[in-house]
């Protein structure tokens, strides 16, 4: 499974900006994908998650409201709409997968076998 995401770039405070993820490899009735982004110095987080079938849903509480996670089934595509940026919000953004979608690792990170390379957003105030 090979994952590249795209869409990163410099917004200002109170922007919006979409990221997204082609995925390929082949998909799976439980797949699941995920955002992960990292600041220097600071660990890997969560910011949200997705099951490729049912489209299920997963935030982390610093984004919930304010980003949205999607997928497009026929386009291998996963997609992170981001508004209402915040400075904190400046990081490399990864889309990772794996191929198990149990509810309860949805938001483990180390689960996700699959990454892809980063692409970097930059909030501006």
């Amino acid at each position: 499974v090979q994952l590249q995401a795209s869409g990163g770039g410099l917004v200002q405070v109170g922007g919006s900006l979409r990221l997204s993820c082609a995925v390929s490899g082949g998909t799976y009735n439980s797949f699941a994908i995920t955002w992960v982004r990292q600041t220097p110095g600071k660990e890997r987080e969560f910011v949200a998650a997705i099951r490729w079938n049912g489209g299920d849903t997963y935030y982390a509480d610093s984004v919930k409201g304010r980003f949205t996670i999607s997928r497009d089934k026929y386009k291998n595509m996963m997609y992170l709409q981001m508004s209402r940026l915040k400075p904190e919000d400046t990081a490399v953004y990864y889309c990772a997968a794996k191929t198990s979608a149990i509810v309860s690792t949805m938001r483990d990170i180390e689960s996700y076998r699959y990454w892809g390379q980063g692409t970097l957003v930059t909030v501006s105030s």
